[in-house]
């Protein structure tokens, strides 16, 4: 339940946004952008409204484009879904949410940075990058934190029952 109502209101923030980028996309291109400048790379980020994206220029080289599925809320949302089904009380659920929530998001852009810093380097390879190894790595991730989740949950429940 709590899955169905975090989308419909993340899908109702995003139906005022027609024509233009988001506001959490928006947050991870320029994130994604001032980390590139720091490492150096000449990079360029063009906000394309009527696309609802921003387009990624290394060297005046367009290489990727950063869409609303690129700024990971809707894995933060499946995240606290499987949190909130398995809480315990409201403290812990809401620390070990948001906590985990602001890791994925700081994770997704560190992934979108390395992504484009192996784009640039083996363009050849970037349906493997972005289609398998990355969604592995932080689907994988996500997963390690619900068994954290489970067990810390499991471990509550343990020491309630022995009450």
């Amino acid at each position: 339940m709590s899955y169905l109502v975090l989308t419909v209101l993340y899908r109702l923030y995003l139906s005022g946004f027609v024509n233009q980028v988001d506001g959490f996309t928006e947050n991870v291109s320029y994130a994604t952008e001032k980390i590139l400048v720091y490492l150096g790379l000449k990079v360029n980020l063009v906000e394309d409204a009527l696309n609802e994206q921003y387009q990624l220029y290394v060297n005046k080289q367009y290489l990727a484009r950063i869409i609303e599925g690129c700024n990971s809320i809707s894995i933060i949302i499946l995240f606290n879904a499987f949190v909130i089904a398995f809480s315990t009380n409201f403290n812990q659920t809401f620390g070990f949410a948001l906590l985990g929530s602001l890791f994925i998001y700081v994770l997704n852009i560190l992934r979108i940075v390395l992504l484009v810093v192996l784009y640039n380097l083996y363009p050849q390879y970037g349906h493997f990058l972005h289609g398998i190894l990355f969604p592995v790595i932080i689907y994988g991730i996500v997963f390690v934190l619900w068994l954290y989740w489970v067990k810390k949950y499991s471990e509550y429940v343990s020491k309630i029952t022995k009450k």
